[in-house]
């Protein structure tokens, strides 16, 4: 068989079989990845931290009152969320005894005050009579034995009366310890606030938080006119924060309503909590209250403002992987390539770029998606800006 014969049998199989493999392996190799692209532009970057865990409003005025003694609840002058002025009666406990005590007592001052009334006037009248003797006897009209018989009385009158006056004194003070006695037992605003919680209803008995024993107060009183933030920070953080640094506080029931405060005070120590990163509680105050009022034990998170740098080099943090590195799309290769860059400040939203990227520059910041690695195909989304 001649080899032209031969050529012109096989060449057509040949390219046909050639045009089908060329098409399997068009239709099955990888498509490009779709990733989403930020240009690298200038702006403002700060560099901030920021709480561990939630923090909560808390009120600068907030007293759990009980009393010292425990009773039943004769009088209970307010209900949860009353408003109350310094030094109004919040609630008093049945104390008719020791009332009794006090009207005995006062009673007992009485009778020794008109006794000193009664002994002080013999005794003054004993004195005047001592006094007549003593003359006498200069004269010679009294003898020496009549004269001190005079002053010995009135000098025993004399000291009755000064018994009859510490009488007195002891009356007064029977009266003052069954006034401090009824003081266990009622309750007085301390301060201008809330009523926030009460523990116990009229005729109930209440009882007193004893030292190390976690009983709930009677009254919960806050004073919601001053408010800030307490909020645990990361101990290596801590060094970093100072009293008077600029902070924005968001609230989960305020969102989009972001506050500005400023550091109050850093705790002077570090919390040790079982199963939890040892923290640094730090308290912010509000510049202003929010418009639309804020609850004491609201959720808040702070962002401390450390310093910022002006129009630099920036990226968003996110774009960023380990080792400070940033994944940018080659425009001539159509290929994902990795890029080693240097960075300055940063926070959660932006990271400033000293060197590895020129302004201007596309990198990818969807590192999420499922096929973005070095050396794949890609192609921008259209979310890209």
């Amino acid at each position: 068989m001649k080899p032209s014969f031969l050529l012109r049998r096989v060449l057509p199989a040949l390219i046909l079989v050639a045009a089908i493999v060329g098409g399997f392996l068009w239709t099955t190799r990888a498509k490009p990845v779709v990733v989403v692209l930020k240009t690298v532009d200038r702006g403002n970057v700060e560099s901030t931290v920021v709480n561990t865990r939630a923090g909560t409003v808390e009120a600068c005025l907030r007293t759990r009152l009980s009393t010292i003694m425990g009773g039943r609840i004769e009088f209970l002058g307010v209900k949860e969320g009353d408003k109350v002025k310094k030094g109004q009666l919040l609630l008093k406990l049945w104390n008719d005894d020791q009332k009794a005590q006090q009207t005995l007592a006062e009673a007992q001052r009485a009778s020794a005050t008109q006794r000193v009334k009664e002994v002080c006037t013999t005794a003054a009248s004993s004195l005047r009579e001592a006094e007549r003797q003593t003359s006498l006897r200069a004269r010679g009209y009294v003898s020496e034995a009549r004269e001190d018989a005079a002053r010995s009385e009135a000098n025993a009158r004399r000291a009755a009366c000064d018994t009859a006056r510490a009488d007195i004194v002891q009356a007064d003070a029977r009266i003052r310890v069954t006034k401090v006695e009824q003081g266990r037992m009622t309750l007085y605003a301390p301060f201008d606030g809330t009523v926030a919680k009460i523990v116990g209803e009229l005729g109930e008995y209440s009882t007193p938080s004893p030292p190390g024993v976690a009983t709930p107060p009677a009254i919960d009183l806050i004073d919601d006119t001053c408010l800030y933030v307490k909020a645990p920070m990361d101990e290596v953080d801590a060094p970093k924060i100072k009293a008077g640094l600029p902070v924005r506080v968001s609230l989960d029931a305020l969102p989009k309503q972001p506050l500005a405060g400023k550091v109050r005070r850093v705790a002077p120590y570090v919390s040790a909590v079982e199963k939890q990163a040892r923290t640094v509680d730090v308290e912010v105050d509000f510049e202003m209250p929010a418009s639309g009022g804020l609850l004491v034990g609201y959720s808040a998170d702070v962002e401390i403002v450390l310093g910022g740098r002006q129009n630099v080099l920036r990226v968003p943090t996110a774009a960023l992987v380990e080792g400070g590195r940033v994944m940018v799309l080659n425009a001539d290769s159509g290929k994902l390539e990795e890029r080693k860059v240097k960075t300055g400040i940063a926070n959660w939203e932006f990271t400033e770029i000293v060197d590895g990227l020129a302004e201007g520059e596309r990198i990818v910041i969807s590192l999420e998606r499922e096929g973005v690695k070095v050396g794949a195909r890609a192609t921008a989304d259209e979310k890209s800006k």
